[in-house]
């Protein structure tokens, strides 16, 4: 045993293992986007294969393809950012006495609508003075977050500059970067490795047209339709559908359920009845679309998926919405691949 360790720990090998690691140390600090980069990076890759046959140019064929795809999520991102951080500055710094008003004015119109004998039993002003401390709880909680986003500036800067980067150089360069790391596996494990690869573009392309394309699809419906329906902010209302959708056993309904709950309460009836048939569309649309779009590719777990978006942000901060699933997906796949090939063996 002694004897096979010393050939296998050389001086060579030592030095490798020793840069290796101050590697990963300097690389740590983003090596999130760097991975997040990479996953994007194989989502976009076809698009700028496309562009660059139209245009012939390699370089500005990949940089149209991640403006065109990273640009519209920056902004959505940034538009979410906005209207909380304004709804909230609103309710808790620019005018609270306003909102206490107005929560006053929606408790009561809520209560007046009750019947009358469920009404007289209900104390407003303890309802009141609760809701009015568990939003304004819920509130700081969120603004504080918001703010110390804005205090790290610099830093969120340098990440999406790396993003950005990783994105065009996994793009340009990501087949010579497989060759690298083909060349090192041994040649018998050569199709255990082809194979683990398939398998993870498979997860891959099962998420990003399974969930992500679905969501987007989901959420812009969504949008129109809460925007035609009168709400004041429809486009919100559709991102954050379609943020529900992304994650299993929520999907569209708890948006469409509070709005009409809401809308119940106020005395729009009609609208109640018309929000609650558009959101059964949007669910009825989401089984038909997941399975049209991802049928061909792997199956995934709902919990893992689940597990992913709950607690990849506990890891990587907002990141950690797209990047947690992704990883938790490919992590399936391989562990899969390697089960297989471990009962191939045992068969031969």
């Amino acid at each position: 045993m002694e004897k096979d360790l010393k050939e296998y720990i050389t001086p060579p090998v030592l030095l490798v293992l020793f840069l290796l690691g101050i590697s990963v140390m300097i690389v740590s600090p983003v090596l999130n986007m760097v991975i997040l980069g990479a996953i994007l990076a194989y989502a976009i890759r076809p698009l700028a294969r496309k562009i660059t046959s139209k245009i012939k140019i390699k370089s500005i064929s990949i940089f149209l393809a991640v403006i065109l795809v990273m640009i519209p999520l920056v902004i959505l991102i940034a538009y979410v950012i906005s209207v909380i951080s304004g709804v909230l500055s609103e309710v808790l710094i620019v005018n609270p006495t306003g909102f206490n008003l107005n929560l006053d004015t929606i408790i009561n119109q809520m209560i007046n609508n009750l019947p009358a004998d469920v009404s007289s039993s209900i104390d407003a002003a303890t309802i009141k003075s609760s809701l009015s401390t568990f939003i304004t709880d819920i509130g700081n909680v969120i603004l504080d977050y918001i703010v110390s986003l804005a205090s790290k500036l610099l830093s969120i800067s340098v990440d999406l500059f790396i993003l950005f980067a990783s994105i065009y150089y996994f793009i340009r360069d990501g087949d010579k970067c497989y060759n690298f790391v083909e060349s090192f596996i041994p040649r018998e494990s050569k199709d255990f490795f082809t194979r683990t690869v398939n398998s993870v573009k498979d997860v891959l392309k099962s998420i990003f047209y399974g969930h992500f394309l679905t969501s987007l699809i989901i959420g812009i419906i969504a949008a129109i339709g809460y925007s035609l329906l009168g709400y004041s902010q429809g486009v919100f209302l559709g991102v954050i559908t379609g943020i529900f959708q992304l994650i299993p056993v929520f999907g569209p309904w708890p948006i469409y359920w509070t709005l009409a709950i809401v809308d119940l309460l106020s005395g729009n009836y009609v609208r109640v009845v018309i929000v609650l048939l558009f959101g059964f569309f949007l669910s009825l649309s989401d089984m038909y679309i997941r399975p049209a779009l991802s049928s061909h590719y792997a199956d995934i777990h709902p919990l893992i998926l689940l597990i992913g978006f709950l607690a990849g942000p506990l890891v990587y901060g907002i990141v950690g919405f797209i990047l947690g699933p992704l990883i938790l997906g490919i992590t399936y796949a391989v562990l899969d691949n390697f089960r297989i090939e471990l009962n191939k063996s045992k068969g031969e």
